[in-house]
């Protein structure tokens, strides 16, 4: 326990002082196994080989990305709004630890306390996901000027696409900041891009850092450039499912390399594109329908709070587009809800083909979404499908 005793706890000085003064010889640093967020299914446990690195070793893995590509250093002032339970809040922040930075951790996410321990400490660094820059900008103009922001240096952004508008507003806000990634618990691959890469391939997640990254169809054959397909790394780390072989194989492409199930596409300069997880891929009367470009669509309209799209059984055409909204103001009668379902769903069209966009809208005071900001769309979905016998 640091500054202080509580009951069933050693203080932190008298650990230190019962430690021999010199150092063991041959200390190696140890290896964690982390839990995937587990936002399509069961949470995962990710093994990886495990590599005797010395202690005082030159900093690897997360420490010498956090340097390298996002700046970070012993003055350095990391606000972290997501729980330290969750792979990529806890290894940034034990990593920033161990480059001497500070850390201030969010009990829960809230946008105005967000930009109010900004301004309070003086922030520099930050990690969040797409749902907060979106809450933040619905907050009113005098509450977001209310604060002063000026010494953020980096803000982080990962975990799920991010609106093209959205990044767009954030980065003329905040300023070229804003940085972005594209990797799994399991460490298999890592892309990423600045805000200046970024402007100039809008809707990009980056290009691959020590790694390549391939885009194949089902039967894992490349495919061209521009077109969607399973997105594949080669030569990240290697790793394993814990306990389940299956779902580790299932991983793997014939040859060798490794997907977290995402689906996507390259251009000409070997950015990557995110259309959308693969587990969420509606196939409705036989065409292929990806939910993410809908919950980006509806998401910038002004009466939307959060949003979750995906398919729902449908007699005719196997599944149908079905969106569920958390709405500014909730919809008090059924009127008022068929008003705001239609009002979004002309929104909604008037910037994706007519296919792509909900059938119907339904109304929630919240989404289940984990403290990290991911959105558990399963739970919504498996209520729609419980009583049509079959699920997909």
């Amino acid at each position: 326990m640091l500054d202080g005793t509580v009951t069933g706890y050693e203080a932190y000085e008298t650990a230190v002082a019962s430690q021999p003064a010199t150092a063991l010889p041959d200390r190696v640093a140890g290896m964690d196994m982390l839990y995937s967020s587990g936002t399509t299914g069961m949470p995962k446990g990710v093994t990886r080989a495990f590599v005797p690195l010395p202690l005082d070793a030159t900093p690897m893995g997360v420490v010498g990305l956090l340097g390298m590509l996002f700046g970070f250093k012993q003055e350095s002032v990391y606000l972290s709004p997501a729980p330290l339970y969750h792979a990529a809040p806890l290894r940034f922040c034990l990593s920033a630890q161990a480059m001497g930075a500070t850390i201030v951790v969010m009990e829960h996410f809230d946008a105005e306390d967000y930009l109010r321990l900004a301004e309070k400490y003086r922030i520099t660094h930050s990690q969040v996901v797409p749902t907060m820059f979106v809450r933040m900008l619905k907050l009113d103009p005098e509450v977001r000027t209310k604060y002063d922001i000026s010494s953020l240096e980096c803000v982080i952004h990962a975990a799920a696409p991010c609106p093209v508008l959205v990044k767009k507003q954030i980065i003329e806000w905040f300023g070229p900041v804003v940085h972005e990634y594209y990797a799994g618990t399991e460490g298999n691959g890592f892309v990423y891009c600045n805000s200046a890469m970024w402007l100039a391939h809008e809707g990009t997640v980056g290009t691959p850092i020590s790694c390549t990254v391939h885009v194949c169809d089902e039967n894992g054959a490349e495919m061209p450039q521009g077109e969607s397909g399973t997105i594949w790394f080669e030569g990240g780390a290697s790793f394993e499912y814990h306990n389940d072989p299956e779902k580790t194989k299932g991983s793997r492409h014939p040859k060798g390399w490794s997907t977290l199930g995402d689906v996507g596409y390259l251009d000409k300069d070997n950015f990557l594109y995110l259309t959308d997880r693969k587990a969420y891929m509606i196939i409705s009367g036989g065409v292929n329908i990806y939910p993410q470009e809908a919950e980006n669509a509806l998401v910038t309209h002004p009466k939307v709070v959060d949003v979750a799209v995906f398919g729902v059984p449908n007699e005719e055409f196997g599944e149908e587009v079905k969106a569920v909204v958390q709405p500014a103001v909730m919809p008090t009668t059924e009127d008022e809800a068929k008003a705001l379902a239609s009002e979004l769903i002309t929104f909604c069209r008037s910037q994706l083909a007519d296919i792509k966009c909900p059938r119907s809208i339904d109304f929630r005071p919240e989404l289940p979404r984990h403290p990290t900001g991911k959105l558990y769309k399963r739970l919504l979905k498996d209520e729609y499908w419980k009583d049509a016998g079959r699920s997909i």
